[in-house]
């Protein structure tokens, strides 16, 4: 029995011991990542470069931050943001304004600029007198009829001396230019030149190009943008600068080393490397365009934001939008 009980205290001891050693053991170094869920608005591509650096650097992480990427809804990435089911993601100042008109708005604001200048414009087959928008007269243009699309082509061939109602307006199924315009269905598609221009040119097809920016100032609006919702930017600023500051440094990086960001793009998107040199020249083009003359990357102007969305109303393209809403600097770092 002696023994028995000396067996039995030494496994009581030997239990209390290990129990001991349990509650003393050292916390895990492991920090806490903050999720956070940014949407794209379209597949990823060179718009896109500096977020998958700075994940690819772990810039997010050292940011207490853990992103997740993911694709937008049927209807946007807007709407996914003012909801609260994604914290950022990608949008336009020009599709932003209806979202931002009315008497109920959806509480989202752009908080970075991705590029300075708006690179969008008609392209067309070259020599056949598209490179001046008058010369779209009476010829077929890939439209998407919206609105804001028909009314920002009919200004700028009014300006040249063009009449917006000879263009004979195609539906647009576009979803290769290159294709598009060497079959002739259609004569000229308006494109971002970064993708969809430099894909011309990789592709050998001579083209005409005309930037809106170009014929009037008004059309140099911000596009695309970083987008977040109200509720978090108001809960969480801190979070929301970390993000950012992470952000900047994937652009920062981007437009230093365009074709190592190209590298990382295409890791993260492998799909992308059947377009390798087009994802190598877009990036290229890109490079100084990220922060162009502003003082640090996503830096808004004011007065070139309102100048827009002034611009839609008069053309009575929105209804009770203020022109200076939807966008702030105060979460940039710097």
């Amino acid at each position: 029995m002696k023994h028995k009980f000396r067996w039995l205290a030494g496994l009581l001891a030997g239990i209390l011991a290990l129990s001991l050693c349990a509650c003393s053991a050292p916390a895990s170094d492991e920090p806490t990542l903050e999720k956070i869920t940014f949407v794209l608005d379209w597949t990823p591509n060179t718009n896109h470069t500096g977020l998958y650096v700075a994940l690819a650097k772990g810039w997010f992480e050292q940011a207490g931050l853990e992103v997740e990427v993911v694709q937008p809804p049927a209807d946007g990435a807007e709407v996914l943001v003012a909801s609260g089911k994604a914290q950022f993601g990608v949008s336009f100042q020009d599709s932003m304004a209806p979202a931002l008109s009315g008497t109920s708005p959806l509480p989202i604001t752009a908080v970075a600029a991705v590029i300075q200048h708006n690179t969008s414009g008609i392209i067309s087959r070259a020599g056949e007198g598209m490179h001046t928008p008058a010369g779209l007269a009476g010829h077929k243009y890939a439209t998407w009829d919206s609105p804001v699309e028909k009314a920002t082509i009919a200004h700028v061939m009014a300006a040249d001396g063009g009449d917006f109602d000879t263009v004979e307006l195609i539906p647009s199924t576009v979803t290769d230019e290159v294709s598009a315009l060497e079959s002739r269905s259609v004569d000229a598609i308006w494109v971002f030149y970064a993708w969809a221009g430099i894909a011309c040119q990789t592709a050998d097809l001579d083209t005409d190009y005309f930037a809106f920016a170009d014929m009037d100032p008004v059309f140099d609006f911000y596009t695309p943008v970083i987008i977040a919702g109200n509720d978090f930017l108001s809960q969480k600023p801190d979070t929301a600068r970390a993000f950012l500051s992470a952000l900047a440094q994937g652009y920062e990086f981007a437009a230093e080393h365009p074709d190592g960001a190209a590298e990382i793009l295409m890791d993260a998107a492998p799909e992308l490397r059947a377009n390798e040199a087009l994802v190598r020249a877009s990036q290229q083009y890109l490079a100084d365009r990220y922060t162009a003359e502003a003082a640090r990357w996503g830096e808004f102007d004011p007065d070139r934001w309102a100048a827009y969305y002034n611009w839609l109303d008069r053309e009575g393209l929105v209804a009770e939008l203020d022109p200076n809403t939807g966008f702030t600097n105060d979460f940039l770092p710097g």
